[in-house]
Order: structure tokens, then C-alpha cells, then sequence
């Protein structure tokens, strides 16, 4: 039991940051043909009325191709595409209002429910679709008539936001009307992809049947920028798989994120919560495309003093790193680098040169524990030493108590305090009796 305690407390401790930045801003979430059938879905529905409850204003576009081609099949009617994009005749529209039309019924019911033990539990959820997306057709292309297929050619964003403000979900199709009153079958990824750019979203979700973009050992492709996007769009279209969730929805993922839609996210349909996984937890469980990735390495400013702080205090409370006053951090932080990953600090380290003997001194050298047996320690050791060779020093030394091997192994070997620059040998402890590595050459 008291396990279990540990881990809700920690769980949501983590998620905190989160619901605070998360809170207000604009997410569209796109839930492809796939998603509505899938056994997960009704996960899925109670997981975005969590959302909803922590104050996210949403926006939700369904599409219905699998719903679509099954309904074309009942009725004998063979698909057409062109170029990827489905020719909608008079037979085949008529069918697809049904069809998403009786969809987007069902998603509102299920939006509406209020059943115990369930994030909508107690919820009053205004779900609101109307004529926001208008439309006009795709034309002629090779001399192929898409028919009733369409592109966007407006979305009423303003009326969008404004229902947002209101407190509703805003639902929209696959289906825009024109302004001469017809209807057009729009691609939902387009809708989707647009009215995030046109709202100004913080992100885009979309949902795929695996965790997200996987590399070629079958593991999950964690960030990815537009352009590492685009390079897996090509290479699935190569191989004829044009209209697999991953690429469509990658598409439009690449395309908003060069318009200034902060991030996208891909996580898998069938894994129970992976919306909550990739959205509240720091590292996530599917694949994120961004302009820039969720972890970076930079030169500390004043405002991280905090995070380091909280980083390094439990290891001064063991004896580990030498205790420092926040008023001595202030003085000191140009020296440090910093690990910071979704706005939180992971890892850090400072470089103390001594420029009269061309050495320096790392410092402070501190990992979460979450993400200690990874390779951070690494990244952090290689920024110093760059920086060192920067300022012209030719060597570098650390003085630790319980790292001794680890230092060795980045290829520091041991010294005296004679070897120390004169400054650090009036400062050097010899009740701590702190072992001194060097580093001999850069």
C-alpha cells in the first residue's frame, strides 16, 4: 500500500508543472477513423474530458476513412483515388455525410456522458460543431475530376475561439460547406492542420496503432524536427504506404510547426492513457515534432538558479558536492551549464577557470536521479571541456569523494595537491580529503 502511496504522490508531483503550463492553452486533438474503432476509445473520450476538467480549451477533428471505405464496401462501391486523395462523386458524398454525420453524433454522446468513476464523472461538457470550416473544390487535376472532394479555403477561427472561451469542445468533420451551399469531403489532417495554425495552438495531438515514429530497431523516435519528419514522410511514400496514419498525420505536424504551433505529438490508439503519458510526464511515450527538442544544454542564467538548487541540495544534505548559498550561486552562475528538459532542470555542472595557470576546475556535477543511467553525465563533462579549450585553458581537474571511478573512465587520471593551481591549493580541504583528477591534455 504504502508503495502505491509513493507512486500516486510521485506521479503527481511530476504532473503538476504540466497542469500549470498546459492550463488555458489551445490543443487540437485529431481522432482518425482508426481511433473511433478502436477497443481504447472510450479511454480515450474519458481521458479528453480529463483535459477538458484541468482547464485545456479543445478542439477535436474526427475523420472516418476506415468508416468510409466500410460503408463504400457494404454498398459495392469501389474507392477512387488520385494522387493519394479520394474522388468524391455524388454517390460516394452522400454516403460520407451519413457516415460522419452518425459519427460526429456518437462523439458528442460520448462526450456527454457523466458516468461514475470516470474523469467525467459530474462534467457538463458543451460539445459544439457548426458550418466553421468553409470549403471549395479541389478542381481538375491531369485531367481528373476530384468532384466533391475539397480543400479549405476558410476557417472562422474568431467564432471558433470565441466558443472556446465559452467553455465548449469545439467538434469538427471531415465535411465543409462552401459558400454556394454545397458540401465538400475534406482530408481530416488538413482541417486538423489548419485550424491549429489559424487558432494559434499550443499543440496538435494525433494517434497512430504504435507508440509513434519508430526507428529501424522498433523503438520510438522521441523528437523529431520538421525537417526529420519530412525525411520519414518520403521514405514511407516510397515504399506506397501514403496513407498510413503516421505519414498523413505527419504532414500536417511538419506544416504547423513551421507555422508556429509549438509542438505536435503521435502516441498509439491502443496503449491505455499514452494521452496522459505524453502530456504530463517529462519524457513521454510517443514521438514529438517541434521546431526544437524538449531537452537542451545551455549556459545557466540567473532565473535557474532555483532548479539547480533543488538539483544539487540532497547531494550536499549526503556529503557529496560541497554546500553553496543561493547569494553564492548568484555570484557564480555564469559558470554553470545546465540540463533543462520541458522547462525543468535535469543536470548541471560548472567550469571555474584559472587563467593564470591555463586550468580549469568542473564543479558541482549533478544528475537527476530519474536520468542518471543515462548518458548526461557525458553530454555535460563534453560542453565543459569545449568550453575549456574555448577560454584557452590546457587542462582541466575535478575534485570528488564518491566519483572517482567515473571521472577515470572520461580519462582523468589522478593528481596531488601540488598539481592544483595556487588559489585552489590555499582553498583544498584536507578533512574532506577529496581525491584530485586531472585531466592533462585538451
Amino acid at each position: 500500500m504504502k508503495e502505491r502511496t509513493t507512486e500516486l504522490v510521485d506521479g503527481l508531483r511530476h504532473s503538476v508543472p504540466y497542469i500549470n503550463a498546459h492550463h488555458g492553452k489551445i490543443f487540437v486533438i485529431l481522432l482518425t477513423g482508426a481511433v473511433l474503432k478502436s477497443n481504447n476509445y472510450s479511454n480515450i473520450i474519458s481521458d479528453i474530458g480529463l483535459l477538458y476538467s484541468l482547464g485545456i480549451k479543445l478542439v477535436i477533428v474526427n475523420g472516418a476513412r476506415n468508416q468510409i471505405d466500410e460503408s463504400l464496401k457494404n454498398h459495392n462501391i469501389t474507392p477512387r483515388y488520385h494522387k493519394s486523395t479520394r474522388i468524391t462523386d455524388a454517390t460516394t458524398l452522400d454516403i460520407i455525410k451519413q457516415v460522419t454525420g452518425s459519427l460526429q453524433l456518437n462523439i458528442t454522446a460520448s462526450l456527454s456522458m457523466c458516468l461514475n468513476n470516470t474523469p467525467l464523472q459530474g462534467a457538463h461538457i458543451s460539445v459544439v460543431s457548426g458550418n466553421f470550416v468553409i470549403a471549395q473544390p479541389l478542381g481538375v487535376d491531369d485531367g481528373i475530376d476530384y468532384c466533391h472532394t475539397g480543400k479549405i479555403r476558410r476557417i472562422n477561427n474568431e467564432a471558433i475561439a470565441e466558443q472556446l472561451d465559452r467553455g465548449s469542445i469545439v467538434l469538427l468533420g471531415p465535411v465543409g460547406v462552401s459558400v454556394t451551399g454545397e458540401s465538400f469531403n475534406l482530408i481530416s489532417e488538413d482541417v486538423a492542420a489548419e485550424v491549429a495554425i489559424r487558432l494559434k495552438a499550443d499543440k496538435l495531438i494525433g494517434f497512430c496503432a504504435e507508440q509513434g515514429v519508430l526507428d529501424e530497431h522498433g523503438c520510438v523516435i522521441t523528437d523529431l524536427y520538421p525537417v526529420d519528419a519530412d525525411n520519414y514522410v518520403k521514405q514511407k511514400e516510397q515504399q506506397g504506404k501514403h496513407l498510413s496514419s503516421e505519414v498523413r498525420f505527419l504532414r500536417a505536424a511538419s506544416k504547423v510547426c513551421r507555422y508556429g504551433v509549438r509542438r505536435s505529438h503521435l502516441v498509439s490508439y491502443l496503449v491505455d492513457g499514452s494521452l496522459l503519458q505524453e502530456l504530463f510526464s517529462r519524457d513521454g511515450i510517443g514521438t514529438q515534432v517541434a521546431m526544437e527538442h524538449s531537452e537542451q544544454i545551455r549556459s545557466a542564467t540567473i532565473n535557474d538558479i532555483g532548479g539547480i538548487l533543488e538539483l544539487i541540495r540532497p547531494l550536499e544534505e549526503q556529503g557529496i558536492l560541497v554546500k553553496r548559498s543561493r547569494e553564492q550561486l548568484e555570484i557564480e552562475i555564469d559558470k554553470f551549464t545546465i540540463i533543462e528538459r520541458d522547462n525543468m532542470t535535469i543536470g548541471c555542472a560548472a567550469l571555474y577557470p584559472y587563467s593564470e595557470e591555463q586550468m580549469g576546475e568542473i564543479a558541482c556535477v549533478a544528475i537527476h536521479p530519474e536520468y542518471r543511467n543515462s548518458s548526461r553525465g557525458d553530454v555535460l563533462i563534453d560542453k565543459l571541456t569545449e568550453r575549456a579549450k574555448a577560454l584557452g585553458l590546457k587542462k582541466i581537474f575535478v575534485l570528488t569523494t564518491r566519483s572517482i571511478h567515473w571521472f577515470r573512465e572520461k580519462g582523468f587520471n589522478p593528481a596531488e595537491v601540488k598539481d592544483l593551481p595556487i588559489k585552489k591549493k590555499q582553498l583544498y580541504n584536507y578533512q574532506r580529503n577529496s581525491k584530485i583528477l586531472m585531466l592533462d591534455s585538451l
